[in-house]
């Protein structure tokens, strides 16, 4: 007979139990694919097409990013460097959230003109309003350039030389690479440096406030209903491009014309439904999605913990002064915004990880990723001991980690302490540059000083450093602690009103008119007086501890950390191979795709995929720091007057998807199968912030204000009927 029974041997064996795990992980891998991950535009065509496709998509990978004509990626721009917004006209007009563009409303508000309070709508180009130091970044192109930046790079060099060899290597492709004057170059480390890219960039620093709806809708729940879902929020402002006359990147001029794009997103009016196909395009921020189980730990039982507690301690003083007083709350409202979207994100991501079993599901994995590595030779001598040194590193680094944590939470959330720093740069510069590099600081730093002091308040701050610097002497080891802190404390009693009382009275640093005094005269003489002031001596010698008993440990550790996760990051594609592995988010050009669909974050709690202007009105509380409402809305609401945007007599105002998102999305576009624009993202549930660290389909879901509020509330609320004017709108009765 041909066929005859095998006789097996233990290598065998060996091999059947590996192709046996090797089946399991290849399932288990699978699971988690199809709405995870934040893809790089140039790829899609390569690794994801497809499957988008199955789950609905009906443009094509080129569609989306292409370099020979236009794509949706010539819409879509980073904001500030810090949001995403996209162009939905061809005159420049650019759409993104109200909390982007909540410092520049802020900033031209006041209590005469109070934009925060009131919205702000143009009704013509002249009334648009300039934005000093916003920009507006398009993507040309995405290279790959891997091989020129790690040429000569090799295993045996240190953290030090590799970076070395890497950034000369970065100033050469730099050198090297064509592109117009205009256009800038930026390069990016993939994959923890195992990878990079060149982004070839065209910057557009003239960006104007167009519109944007009251706080009342735009940040309709502020901080109670922040990460959480159902969601009521109108959370948009709208800004315009400006471009020289030949359409190029131009510095602000009143001669400067609407920029003209290559690509403007159309607006569809049909809205969703579950399952249907979803695509978010943006610049996500950052995300750490295959860190070691030791790492996760830390996060859930030591870092997070602690700055949520030192930023409930800061919310609370700042939140009382804003209550009280009406300057004070335009003053401090992008600050509280910053500091509390953080702290009920991180509460999250606490509950999410615990919920999900993110460490135990992590050391699962890492147990399947040894069994494999002990099954090919090849990978022991490479990998075999690298999960235990990670683990170690982790463990070596967490005392320093948490000094780390509580040093960057307080110090910065204490102005005064800070605005030593500014002057430093002053001392530096006499002692480096003479007394002419110190003129030419002098006037950097005070124009500096000048905007920071608009929205500064002495009294709040003096309250901040009562209640934080506690926390800092009594919350870390007793080694972390600025010694000349402890001896302010013992001069007041151990008493830290005391304390900040004396400093306060004292430094000549809590008004910008003081400052400005203490700079009046010689550069030696002022630079004198400013290492005199108490505030300056407390802030260096702060500033002195941290770097003497934290940092200098703390960066050696990360190095060794950073080596491990590079060759970690490296081995999980090299063991796990069924897998298509997607880079972090590193502030970069992403495309992340799911379907429409609700969610239930814990027993008995099912929540559906959409709100609406009903659950604008159930929240409604007259006179409310959060939930108020304009008349005029609350009359439209009444009247059902919500024109082509409602549907069946209600108005759509957010729904959810299992896009995979983070910050720096903020603003995104949310797409239909299309390409069509129907959703603005700007937020995740709260069930589901972990997805930085551990994404689970099954409670990850994105947050997004229907384009059908955004229109009426443009259109029916503002009544700008030149902004609808400009726009491409479009449903299924129209295609």
């Amino acid at each position: 007979m041909w066929f005859t029974k095998p006789k097996f041997a233990a290598n065998d064996l060996n091999m059947k139990k590996y192709f046996l795990l090797l089946i399991i992980l290849i399932s288990f891998l699978g699971k988690t694919i199809a709405e995870e991950g934040m893809w790089l535009p140039q790829l899609l065509q390569s690794l994801n097409e497809k499957q988008m496709k199955k789950m609905g998509m009906k443009i094509n990978a080129s569609d989306i990013y292409n370099i020979s004509k236009g794509s949706l990626k010539d819409a879509i721009v980073s904001f500030g460097g810090f949001c995403t917004a996209e162009v939905i006209s061809d005159q420049g007009l650019l759409l993104t959230n109200h909390h982007c563009g909540f410092d520049a409303i802020q900033n031209h508000s006041s209590i005469q003109n109070n934009y925060i309070r009131d919205g702000f709508w143009s009704y013509n180009k002249d009334q648009e309003l300039r934005n000093d130091g916003l920009f507006a970044t398009f993507i040309i192109r995405i290279d790959d350039v891997t091989a020129s930046v790690l040429k000569d790079v090799n295993a045996r060099m240190s953290e030090k030389e590799r970076q070395s060899a890497v950034d000369k290597n970065i100033a050469a492709l730099r050198t090297s690479t064509k592109k117009e004057t205009y256009q800038d170059l930026i390069v990016r480390p993939f994959f923890e440096s195992n990878k990079y890219y060149l982004f070839v960039t065209e910057t557009y620093r003239d960006v104007r406030l167009v519109g944007a709806p009251p706080s009342s809708i735009g940040n309709y729940g502020k901080d109670t209903d922040n990460w959480m879902w159902p969601r009521h929020t109108g959370d948009f402002s709208m800004f315009r491009i400006y471009a020289g006359k030949d359409n190029k990147p131009a510095a602000y001029s009143p001669e400067n014309v609407p920029y003209k794009p290559k690509r403007s997103l159309s607006i569809s009016l049909d809205g969703v439904k579950e399952g249907d196909f979803t695509m978010v395009f943006g610049f996500p921020g950052r995300t750490n999605e295959y860190l070691h189980s030791s790492a996760i730990e830390q996060i859930v039982n030591m870092s997070d913990p602690a700055k949520i507690a030192i930023r409930t301690k800061a919310l609370n003083v700042i939140d009382g002064f804003m209550r009280r007083d009406e300057e004070i709350k335009i003053q401090y409202a992008a600050k509280y915004a910053s500091i509390s979207n953080a702290w009920k994100k991180w509460q999250g991501e606490v509950l999410g990880l615990t919920k999900t079993n993110a460490v135990a599901k992590r050391k699962e994995m890492e147990a399947s990723f040894e069994k494999i590595v002990l099954q090919k030779p090849e990978f022991n001598i490479a990998y075999m001991n690298l999960l235990k040194d990670l683990k170690q590193a982790y463990t070596d680094i967490e005392p320093y980690a948490y000094a780390r944590d509580y040093y960057t939470e307080i110090f910065p959330r204490i102005e005064i302490l800070g605005f030593a720093g500014q002057l430093n740069s002053l001392v530096n510069a006499l002692e480096k540059n003479g007394e002419a590099g110190y003129n030419t600081a002098k006037d950097k730093t005070l124009a500096s000083l000048e905007e920071l002091f608009k929205e500064y308040n002495t009294t709040v701050d003096q309250k901040l450093f009562e209640s934080l610097m506690e926390m800092y002497v009594s919350g870390q080891k007793d080694v972390n602690v600025s010694p000349l802190l402890k001896d302010m404390l013992k001069q007041n009693g151990n008493s830290y009103a005391n304390a900040a009382a004396s400093l306060y009275t004292k430094t000549k640093l809590g008004s910008l008119a003081s400052i400005k005094t203490l700079l009046t005269g010689n550069a030696k003489d002022v630079c004198d007086a400013i290492k005199a002031d108490p505030a300056f001596q407390l802030s260096m010698d702060m500033q002195k501890t941290y770097s003497s008993n934290v940092s200098i440990k703390l960066n050696e550790l990360q190095a060794v950390i950073n080596q491990l996760q590079r060759t970690y990051m490296q081995a999980q594609m090299d063991v796990f191979t069924q897998k298509a592995f997607y880079p972090d988010a590193n502030s970069t050009l992403r495309v992340t795709y799911g379907n429409v669909k609700p969610y239930q974050p814990r027993d008995a709690v099912k929540f559906d995929f959409y709100s609406y202007m009903d659950g604008v009105m159930e929240k409604y509380k007259p006179g409310d720091y959060e939930f108020d409402l304009p008349q005029k809305l609350i009359d439209l609401y009444k009247k059902k007057d919500f024109g082509r945007y409602g549907v069946n007599g209600r108005q759509p105002v957010c729904f959810i998807a299992a896009n995979h998102t983070t910050g720096g999305n903020s603003g995104s576009p949310a797409l239909d199968a299309n390409g069509n624009l129907i959703g603005l993202n700007f937020d995740r549930v709260w069930e589901g912030t972990m997805s930085d660290i551990n994404y689970d389909p099954t409670i990850c879901r994105n947050i997004m204000v229907d384009i059908r509020y955004v229109l009426f509330i443009v259109d029916k609320y503002a009544e700008a009927k030149n902004i609808i004017s400009e726009l491409k709108l479009v449903s299924k009765k129209t295609r």
